[in-house]
């Protein structure tokens, strides 16, 4: 027998037809490595353009890690200003996904709902536990600002045991009504977690974790990945009450973190740690204000929903033809337009300085040849 067949006579049902999540190295794995002497520019993932230094303490590494290390779990509390059994730290946000539905979903019967256009993890999570996926898309009136459709929500909470709501959303970079998410957090009272996602929420100044205090049924997913320029440490943050943080510990792995990644963070959330976070976030949201202002100028691009994130969403009819001109030139950004609403659509991560400068001068030079070729 083949590998093959043993795989089709024998992979579980719910797996076999999954599509794998398309990471950013993933996509352009082959054309970020090929022999030229262009340096790559990765603007597809949202990640920050420049990275820190750090030191490590490998005296025991030895040993295995705690399963939630004090000194993270302490001083993301006090930086969220949050009790300590409030917090769990997992492998990124994404773990804390996954936990949630593993926690709070049976499969077969249980659904999540999600709001497309949003983070694709909420589905591809809860497709992997074999627990259904409701889609209630944002609307997206004349002043195309993505809100969440309450009326909606609210009439399909049959089986739905947790809602994930970004906020900011990637990748469109809105952020939803605050009224809506509290009516939708009490519509859900007795049945389901309100999950609202706040991977970019050092980018903006609208938190939620006052809903924590307010409302039972609430969590909130954290990162350093985004603001802290840690997407490669794998760290996240899920903020709850006691009693939920309780019943996902019972679903983590032993050792969630290791050592490493543990002393890095907790050097992150330090008094100079979050200095230089601010002021990189500071950095990076002056070069986005710059980007946008050019980027919006040139040939036929649209800016699409705002820029409460990192990141910058935009329409052009030369779609593919202009991904096809910046790979050649090694710059990668996202091509978000197989998302609900989002025909043509590109995202734009911002980088830094130099980078962006070099992506305008691409865009730039594309719409040249454009109007060039169409004499």
């Amino acid at each position: 027998m083949s590998i093959t067949t043993f795989i089709a006579n024998n992979i579980a049902k719910h797996v076999k037809d999954l599509v794998p999540y398309a990471s950013a190295r993933r996509l352009f794995a082959a054309s970020a490595q090929s022999n030229d002497s262009q340096v790559p520019i990765w603007l597809n993932a949202n990640e920050a353009p420049t990275s820190t230094q750090y030191e490590l303490d490998t005296s025991l590494y030895n040993r295995y890690p705690d399963c939630q290390p004090e000194k993270v779990i302490s001083a993301y509390a006090q930086y969220a200003g949050v009790s300590k059994d409030q917090v769990l730290v997992s492998r990124g946000a994404d773990e804390g996904i996954e936990l949630l539905i593993r926690a709070f979903c049976n499969p077969v019967t249980d659904h999540v709902l999600i709001c497309p256009p949003t983070y694709g993890m909420y589905a591809i999570s809860a497709r992997t536990c074999n627990v259904g996926v409701k889609t209630v898309p944002l609307i997206n009136n004349d002043l195309g600002d993505f809100q969440l459709d309450v009326a909606n929500i609210i009439a399909a909470s049959a089986n739905v045991k947790l809602v994930f709501i970004c906020a900011p959303n990637n990748p469109t970079g809105t952020l939803p009504s605050r009224l809506d998410i509290e009516t939708i957090i009490q519509h859900y009272a007795q049945t389901a977690l309100v999950v609202i996602d706040e991977a970019y929420i050092e980018f903006t100044d609208e938190p939620h974790l006052s809903l924590l205090a307010q409302y039972p049924n609430v969590v909130v997913l954290r990162t350093l990945s985004k603001a802290f320029a840690l997407a490669g440490l794998r760290c996240g943050f899920t903020l709850a009450q006691p009693d939920i943080i309780h019943e996902l510990l019972k679903v983590i792995a032993p050792y969630p973190l290791s050592a490493p990644v543990a002393d890095i963070a907790a050097q992150a959330l330090s008094a100079q740690g979050l200095r230089r976070m601010r002021e990189q976030v500071t950095t990076i949201l002056h070069e986005q204000v710059a980007l946008v202002d050019v980027l919006a100028s040139i040939g036929d691009i649209e800016l699409v929903g705002a820029q409460t994130g990192n990141f910058i969403l935009f329409r052009t009819m030369h779609k593919d033809a202009l991904m096809q001109f910046l790979v050649h030139h090694k710059v990668f950004i996202r091509d978000q337009s197989k998302q609900q609403q989002l025909e043509n659509c590109l995202r734009i991560s911002t980088g830094s300085a130099a980078e962006n400068a070099r992506l305008l001068e691409l865009i730039t030079q594309f719409y040249q040849i454009q109007e060039v070729t169409s004499l």
